[in-house]
């Protein structure tokens, strides 16, 4: 009897949590194998993703940086090239980012939900496009692996907690 109890809330336990609806998903990772791994998963407690600094070389993505919320994350990649920055308009997202690669990243185009387009780099080699899996995410932070250049790079999507009932 002890059994069939215990079974019964294993299985409503697990059906509950299949209930509950996800909102994160990772993209990528796009680029090569080379370079040292780096992540921003800690900087999106700083807040949403308002400005993007990408330094570019006349072949490659050579350096990123972004900054959340009003806090700059650590600087990644090489010192070639000139930097370019934008900064995202109050209540702006990034809800997709395509490019290109192919031992390092070339390209990276950010799109936001007010229809900005935003490219960066030369247009050459293998094609990707991130968007999230779930519905009203947006870019919440960036990973990869960079040394001279950014090697690769991996786009990480969720709700904002403002936006989020559950979190």
């Amino acid at each position: 009897m002890l059994a069939i109890i215990l079974l019964a809330l294993l299985c409503a336990s697990a059906s509950g949590n299949a209930i509950q609806s996800r909102s994160s998903s990772y993209s990528g990772e796009y680029g090569g194998k080379g370079g040292k791994r780096f992540s921003h998963s800690g900087n999106q407690l700083d807040g949403p993703i308002t400005a993007i600094r990408v330094r570019v070389n006349s072949r490659y993505i050579t350096g990123l940086q972004v900054r959340y919320g009003t806090v700059w994350s650590d600087y990644v990649g090489g010192k070639q090239g000139d930097l370019e920055e934008i900064f995202l308009h109050p209540g702006e997202s990034v809800i997709q980012v395509s490019g290109k690669y192919r031992y390092y990243v070339k390209q990276l185009i950010f799109v936001t939900d007010k229809g900005r387009y935003l490219p960066f780099g030369k247009d050459s080699g293998t094609s990707f496009n991130a968007v999230p899996l779930h519905p009203n995410t947006v870019l919440r932070f960036i990973s990869g692996r960079s040394g001279s250049v950014i090697d690769a790079i991996s786009l990480h999507w969720d709700f904002y907690p403002s936006h989020c009932s559950t979190c």
